[in-house]
């Protein structure tokens, strides 16, 4: 089930807010979670079962880790991560590492390994991330460990950010399960709401015309095409993955601040950033602060000497593009940003302030570009064919038609994503993710996005292309 759905939107939702906001206080996590149970059970079925067999594996290791020392303590601790670990690499990599181990005995002649390959469960990358934040926050002393295990089962299945994040993080929710009185008024409601419809209108108005095209021109070869709609494709398909990962954070958050949670945010213009360095500051925050705090800094971070932080770096990179599919292409991704994180702290940097603003944001753009092409192509012959077609500039005509719809989502993502360079325009766009005083304001911003809203569902209904691009991982 999709957030941009018809079922969802015209059944999910309202039936889940007329029981949440029905029930009294104490029964709003129950009716949440029940939700929750049907939300996931809806897109995975068979899975289910096993999650709430690791959910409750997981609860009480983590009773165990409050309750032991010394020795005995880090040997849950190790015990409990690694299951966790282990369950991800089993039911994601193991099809991948097969795969490669029958390509390696193909070729040197010799019989294959006979493997029944593995279903993916929906979120399963998202839902290992938070577990991991909630074992480890309770052993570090940073927050008590739940005593309900219904509430432990509401943190990690809590349907907004269930399936694509964002990932939130226990010690930043915790006091929330419990409480959330706080945040519990009429502002905060009409601010997620608004949230939701901005969300809704990214994927829907921008992140789906464009990603139609998108599929168009990468099931071409690319030397059949010439270098312009080659650089159109990733161009476009940079704003498809930005409006849709954004738009999905912006709808998950939303529907958070309608009940009362205050979920990270997880996505800053990241396409005005003048180093890769400030592009993760800003794509995918939840992620790259968890990789900070969970990996990197255990691996010693900046604490330790300068070759030993480089490798540590690229390690992180290469381990981030690993957990977002199993694929070279992917590895690749993420060891083409450990590179060049590595080669600003060298000295890239340096070069970046010397040239400017303008330039920096230009060849960042242009670099994450190129990486998208891997992170977006079925294999890596395909991404090396399609990076050396662009450059190479071959003005041959191509046979795609880019429609009218095509062409105004393009032009409005990329003013959307690019005047946030002028930093009063930065100022204003994270105006419309606050809460509104002004009534004059308030009225325009409910009316505007009304519209916006209104034109959304036309596209849910009269569209069939709405996949989510980070459901696959």
């Amino acid at each position: 089930m999709v957030f941009s759905s018809a079922y969802f939107i015209c059944y999910f939702l309202p039936l889940f807010f007329i029981c949440y906001f029905l029930a009294p206080s104490k029964m709003k996590n129950s009716v949440a979670l029940i939700f929750s149970l049907w939300f996931y059970t809806w897109g995975a079925p068979k899975f289910i079962f096993v999650v709430l067999l690791g959910l409750i594996l997981d609860f009480y290791f983590v009773q165990l880790i409050e309750v032991s020392e010394g020795k005995k303590r880090r040997r849950i601790l190790s015990l409990a991560i690694w299951s966790n670990v282990l369950i991800l690499l089993v039911s994601k990599y193991l099809n991948f590492f097969v795969d490669n181990v029958n390509e390696v005995l193909s070729a040197v002649k010799i019989g294959g390994i006979e493997f029944a390959s593995i279903a993916l469960p929906i979120g399963i990358s998202f839902i290992t991330f938070q577990k991991i934040s909630y074992i480890v926050d309770v052993h570090s002393g940073k927050s008590k460990a739940l005593k309900s295990f219904a509430d432990y089962a509401l943190y990690i299945l809590l349907f907004p950010q269930l399936i694509a994040g964002p990932i939130v993080r226990y010690k930043e929710i915790a006091a929330q399960l419990r409480d959330r009185s706080a945040n519990d008024h009429i502002d905060m409601k009409l601010t997620g709401l608004h949230r939701f419809t901005i969300g809704l209108s990214k994927k829907m108005l921008i992140a789906n015309p464009l990603g139609e095209m998108v599929d168009l021109i990468f099931a071409v070869p690319p030397g059949d095409m010439g270098s312009m709609i080659l650089w159109i494709g990733i161009v476009a398909y940079s704003f498809q993955i930005y409006f849709d990962f954004s738009g999905y954070s912006d709808m998950a958050i939303g529907i958070a601040n309608m009940l009362g949670f205050k979920f990270p945010e997880n996505f800053n213009l990241p396409y005005i950033s003048q180093s890769i360095t400030e592009f993760w500051r800003r794509w995918h925050m939840t992620l790259g602060n968890w990789m900070r705090d969970y990996l990197y800094i255990p691996l010693g971070g900046n604490r330790v000497s300068i070759t030993r932080m480089y490798i540590n770096l690229c390690a992180v990179f290469l381990i981030s593009g690993f957990w977002h599919g199993a694929a070279w292409t992917f590895i690749f991704w993420g060891a083409f940003h450990g590179f060049f994180l590595v080669l600003e702290r060298l000295f890239l940097l340096d070069v970046f302030k010397k040239i400017g603003k303008f330039p920096s944001i230009v060849i960042i753009y242009v670099l994450v570009l190129i990486s998208w092409v891997f992170f977006r192509s079925p294999d890596m012959s395909f991404a090396f064919s399609y990076i050396k077609n662009m450059f190479i500039w071959d003005s041959a005509p191509h046979f795609i038609y880019l429609n009218n719809k095509f062409w105004i989502a393009l032009i409005i993502g990329a003013i959307f994503a690019f005047t946030g360079m002028f930093k009063v325009m930065e100022q204003q766009f994270s105006k419309w993710f606050e809460i509104e005083k002004n009534n004059f304001m308030l009225t325009f911003k409910t009316l505007s996005l009304t519209f916006l809203g209104l034109l959304s569902i036309a596209e849910i209904f009269g569209s069939d292309f709405n996949p989510f691009i980070y459901f696959q991982f």
